[in-house]
C-alpha cells in the first residue's frame, strides 16, 4: 500500500469505529482485525502503519468526531507530511477543501472531561490517560519465581511481588512461559488490586464479577491453591475462558458459577454469610483504561454512567449478604470518577450500619476518601479505585 492509501484505509476504519462507538458495536481491535482479514493483500508493515494511524487519530480527538476523515484531519492539522497525503489520487483521501474543519482535540467529550475534573483528574493527570500503555506480566507463583524465571527478554521489576514490565509491543504470546502458564498478562494496577484483597490460603473467596478470570487466577496463586474461590459472572462467553486458563496455570481451587443478571442471589443462596472475602470488580466506565482502549471514551454517555453506578451499588449490597461476620469486601473499579469510586464506597457505608472502611495496604496509589486511587500519571498503571469494606 502507498502511504496515501494507508491514510485512506485508516479513515475507513475510523468511520467504522465511530459508528460502533455510537451504536455499542464491536471494539476497535476487532474491527481492525476484520478489516484486514478481508484485505489479505495488505502486508504486516501496512497493517501496523494503518493501526498506528487509527489509534493516533483516536487519541487526538476529544469529542466523538463526525467522521473518520475529520478525525484524520485532526492529525493532519499538526503534521504537514500527513496533510500532503490528501492528494485525491487513486486509493488516497480527497483533497482538503478550504474551510474543512478537523475534529476537535481534547481528552474526552466535554461532559466527561468535566466529570473527571470534579474527581481531581485534570492537567497532566488527564493527559496521561491517553498515553500508550506498557505490557505488564504477572509471574504465576504456582509454577515459577520472578527472581529465577528465564524469559526471552528482561523485564522491569515492579512493586507488586510478581510483576514484570515490558514494552507495549512485546510478543509475549509467542513465549513458552506464556504457553505453559508461568506468566499471565495483567496490568500492574490490577495486580495491586489483588494484593489489596489479600486472600489467605484457608479463605472462602467469592469473585463476584470474575469475567475471564484474571484476578481469580492471581488470587488462586496467592492462596497457593488452598481454600476455595467461587468465580462468578453473568457473561457465559467470558466465564467459559476461565477453566482452560486455570488448567494452564495449575490453579485447582476455582469453581466457576454462571449467574443470571438480576437474580444472582438465587444462584448464590448457599453461600450467604459464608465468604471471608468477596471481590467486587464491578462493571464501570473504564476511564482508567483509556491508554489501552481510547475509543471507549466515545461510548460512555451520562445515562450509561448512571446505569453502571446503579449496578455497582446493587452488587455491593449483594456482596454484603455473602460476607460472613468479620469478613470483608474488596471493591475495585478501573475508573477514576469519584461517583464510581469513593462516593460509591461512602454510600455503601451509609446504607450498611457497622461496616467500616480500611485503607488497602499496597505500595502505590494515593488515598481518596474511603480507598486508594491509582492513576497512569502518578503510578504508571491503569487507573483504579480500590476500597476494603469490613463487616462488623
Amino acid at each position: 500500500m502507498r502511504p496515501a492509501a494507508r491514510v485512506q484505509a485508516a479513515i475507513e476504519l475510523l468511520d467504522a469505529i465511530i459508528g460502533a462507538a455510537l451504536d455499542n458495536g464491536p471494539p476497535a481491535d476487532r474491527l481492525i482485525a476484520d478489516y484486514f482479514r478481508q484485505r489479505r493483500y495488505a502486508g504486516s508493515k501496512d497493517r501496523r502503519a494503518v493501526r498506528d494511524l487509527v489509534y493516533r487519530a483516536i487519541r487526538a480527538c476529544g469529542p466523538v468526531p463526525v467522521s473518520g476523515r475529520a478525525a484524520m484531519l485532526r492529525l493532519a492539522a499538526d503534521d504537514p507530511a500527513l496533510a500532503e497525503m490528501f492528494d485525491g489520487s487513486d486509493h488516497a483521501p480527497d483533497l482538503i477543501v478550504e474551510g474543512e474543519r478537523p475534529a476537535a482535540a481534547g481528552i474526552a467529550p466535554q461532559w466527561l472531561t468535566e466529570e473527571l475534573a470534579k474527581s481531581g483528574i485534570r492537567g497532566e493527570e488527564a493527559e496521561a490517560l491517553l498515553d500508550r500503555a506498557p505490557l505488564d506480566l504477572r509471574v504465576n507463583s504456582l509454577k515459577a519465581s520472578r527472581e529465577t524465571l528465564d524469559l526471552p527478554e528482561t523485564g522491569e521489576f515492579l512493586a507488586a511481588p510478581n510483576a514484570l514490565r515490558f514494552d507495549g509491543g512485546t510478543r509475549v504470546e509467542t513465549w513458552d512461559a506464556y504457553e505453559d502458564g508461568r506468566v499471565e498478562v495483567q496490568d500492574h494496577g490490577s495486580q495491586l488490586a489483588c494484593l489489596a484483597a489479600a486472600p489467605e490460603p484457608h479463605d472462602t473467596v467469592i469473585d463476584l464479577c470474575a469475567g475471564a478470570g484474571g484476578k481469580t487466577l492471581a488470587m488462586a496463586a496467592t492462596m497457593e491453591n488452598g481454600g476455595a474461590i467461587i468465580a462468578c459472572d453473568t457473561d457465559k462467553r467470558r466465564l467459559s475462558q476461565l477453566p482452560p486458563r486455570a488448567e494452564r496455570a495449575g490453579a485447582t481451587n476455582i469453581t466457576p458459577v454462571l449467574l443470571d443478571p438480576g437474580k444472582e442471589l438465587e444462584r448464590l443462596e448457599s453461600y450467604r454469610e459464608s465468604a471471608d472475602l468477596v471481590l467486587v470488580d464491578a462493571p464501570c466506565s473504564g476511564t482508567g483504561t483509556w491508554r489501552r482502549n481510547p475509543e471507549t471514551r466515545w461510548r460512555l454517555t451520562p445515562n450509561r454512567l448512571d446505569a453502571l453506578i446503579e449496578t455497582q451499588a446493587r452488587l455491593l449490597d449483594l456482596a454484603a449478604r455473602l460476607v460472613k461476620p468479620g469478613g470483608r469486601i474488596t471493591y475495585v473499579v478501573c475508573s477514576l470518577l469519584d461517583r464510581e469510586g469513593t462516593l460509591q464506597a461512602k454510600a455503601f457505608l451509609e446504607r450498611h450500619s457497622g461496616w467500616k472502611a480500611k485503607l488497602p495496604l499496597i505500595p502505590a496509589g494515593q488515598e481518596r476518601g474511603a480507598g486508594v486511587r491509582l492513576t497512569p500519571h502518578h503510578d504508571a498503571t491503569d487507573g483504579f479505585f480500590i476500597a476494603q469494606l469490613c463487616s462488623p
